[in-house]
């Protein structure tokens, strides 16, 4: 089992700068390279670093085995004779189950340790996905639907406690953006590799969901190993687990310390409004393109381009914000790039506008998606070790938004006929995350 109790060397060998393995290492960086003494005490090992881009492959496999349900839905549907409304449950099944098992899973994670919590996610995640491949029906395939969302919740909660334990705070933006370019990278192969390829070369849905349910489980063959290396070689050297254990009162404690927390308020606000955005806009594009005289062709490369942005903010705004010290501005900003991506989407009347405002609107989620990770883990009252706890408090809340935003913008447009009152709604959220940041104060 991967260990996550250690807090340092493991051995007196490792605190001298020995190898329990027998050979001499430096001391200063304890993967063998030679550190100034000076600068020893921030070094952070090389291993680590591959840690996180370990959890950025296992967050690749969760996401291309959540969407793969999304890329092959007429299909299945189909072939379980599944109404549209059941299609509809499915495809909401997974965010809408983190409303009620956030908070559950990052109490859990903040007292068993990230690399624990992230191998038993991925377990969950791939028996889930492969029982998924078996269903013969509506109800099973909602339940183990449910089941693979309780896993998938390990992953997003896990690796944000990770990067907060093993990381200094000078790093965490920059390292919550490594594992975020995974989850898009997984998002993308569930089309691109999943329907496209793996589908009609291993002959349907069914094989395609059990390929990708065998490779999240193959995985742990190299995530175990590795974590419970590094657990024991390096420990959490920026803050430990949560040590009351699993008593009622503990977990009380812990909830009230981060509900009341005025600045843990604010991020949930802010990550409502950028999971209503991501949702709302990432389901929406193409048909709103396509209302404004889009061809369908252009309309997918509109929504395309909005995944696009994503990822330019996802890789530019927080190693930004690291290293000018600026949590507060980076928020804002990103808001800001939201609430004008939105409006500029009113006025769309081409697919060069279109492509414009999505990639800006896309710029704004994509850079404040690792900041309401990374953020929590810089209030001293929360630290490293309740980090789960308080990113999952966002997810409860925020999924909300999640889930009822497209909900909203489609009941707007069939009430009025138009997207301009669902994209009036996105506006002024975008807005709320631009007074929201305005309120944070400078952690």
């Amino acid at each position: 089992m991967v260990d996550d109790d250690a807090d340092g060397p493991s051995s007196d060998e490792d605190a001298a700068g020995g190898d329990p393995d027998g050979a001499d290492i430096p001391a200063g960086d304890p993967d063998g390279a030679d550190v100034p003494a000076a600068d020893a005490a921030d070094a952070v090992p090389r291993s680590s670093y591959l840690l996180v881009v370990l959890g950025a492959v296992g967050y690749l496999l969760l996401m291309a085995n959540w969407f793969v349900l999304a890329a092959f839905l007429e299909p299945i549907a189909d072939g379980l004779g599944l109404s549209d409304t059941q299609s509809g449950a499915l495809v909401g099944a997974v965010p809408l189950t983190y409303v009620p098992i956030s908070l559950l899973s990052g109490l859990a994670l903040d007292r068993i340790g990230a690399r624990r919590g992230i191998a038993l996610a991925v377990l969950i995640f791939g028996v889930a996905q492969l029982l998924r491949s078996a269903t013969v029906g509506f109800a099973g395939m909602l339940a183990t639907t449910v089941l693979f969302a309780v896993g998938a919740t390990g992953i997003t909660f896990g690796l944000p406690k990770l990067v907060a334990s093993i990381f200094p705070s000078r790093l965490l933006g920059t390292m919550s953006t490594v594992y975020i370019l995974g989850s898009y990278a997984g998002t993308a192969a569930a089309y691109s590799v999943g329907r496209a390829i793996l589908g009609p070369a291993l002959g349907g849905w069914r094989p395609t969901f059990r390929a990708l349910g065998g490779a999240a489980l193959a995985f742990l063959l190299v995530w175990v190993p590795v974590a419970v290396w590094h657990a024991r070689r390096h420990g959490t050297p920026y803050g430990g687990d949560e040590e009351s254990g699993f008593s009622v009162a503990s977990l009380r404690a812990d909830v009230a310390n981060v509900f009341s927390h005025r600045v843990m308020r604010l991020l949930v606000v802010i990550g409502t409004v950028y999971l209503l955005l991501g949702h709302s806009l990432q389901g929406w594009l193409p048909t709103l393109a396509g209302s404004r005289g889009v061809s369908p062709e252009a309309a997918a490369t509109v929504a395309t381009l909005f995944v696009v942005g994503q990822a330019v903010g996802t890789i530019v705004v927080p190693p930004a914000s690291d290293r000018l010290n600026r949590r507060r501005e980076a928020v804002v900003v990103c808001g800001l790039a939201a609430v004008v991506g939105v409006v500029a989407l009113v006025f769309v009347g081409s697919a060069v506008t279109a492509a414009a405002a999505a990639l800006v609107v896309g710029s704004g989620v994509g850079g404040v998606s690792p900041l309401v990770r990374a953020i929590p883990t810089e209030i001293e009252e929360i630290g490293p070790a309740l980090t789960a706890t308080a990113v999952s408090l966002v997810f409860a809340v925020g999924e909300l938004g999640g889930f009822f935003g497209p909900f909203l913008v489609g009941g707007l447009r069939d009430l009025t006929g138009s997207f301009v009152p669902g994209l009036a709604l996105l506006a002024v959220g975008a807005l709320a995350m631009v007074v929201a940041g305005l309120r944070l104060p400078e952690i």
